[in-house]
């Protein structure tokens, strides 16, 4: 009997740039290798505690909003954390930033709100920092690809 996992991508996509790193983030996750990993791509404001307590693994993507992640991630978490507190400890999740300055408030952001929750960080922080490049896009694939090619082989 087949065991399927979700794998679930909650990003911030608010322009055309930041939606060619969520849409990389997917086909990674979706790569032809990967078996038994649903993948379910939303935005935070359509995302909920329901996705979460749902999913194996998560991916979040935001981008630097003054030094902070994205309202709309943010409003994810606030209407999110409560539900999910005592129920997804131990989740694996990764994320992304793409920053136009360093990317470290809303580094210590997100940190501090998956620790309170307890979540299990299963990647490095992927900090797509100044200027845009094409090489961001290369890097989310990688980072969809190794998160849902983990949660594929049990490895998380």
């Amino acid at each position: 009997m087949e065991n399927r996992k979700q794998l679930l991508i909650v990003a911030h996509a608010p322009s055309p740039n930041t939606l060619k790193l969520r849409e990389a983030v997917e086909r990674g996750a979706c790569h032809e290798d990967i078996e038994n990993v649903d993948v379910r791509v939303l935005a935070p404001l359509q995302a909920g505690p329901e996705d979460v307590l749902a999913c194996d693994a998560i991916i979040l993507g935001t981008t630097e909003n003054l030094g902070y992640m994205s309202g709309a991630l943010k409003d994810f978490f606030d209407r999110s954390y409560y539900p999910c507190l005592e129920k997804t400890q131990g989740l694996p999740f990764a994320y992304y930033i793409r920053a136009g300055h360093d990317g470290t408030g809303t580094q210590r952001a997100i940190e501090s709100i998956t620790t309170g929750l307890r979540w299990k960080q299963v990647q490095e922080p992927l900090l797509c920092r100044g200027e845009y490049r094409d090489a961001f896009q290369e890097q989310c694939l990688e980072l969809g690809l190794y998160v849902a090619a983990s949660l594929d082989a049990g490895l998380i």
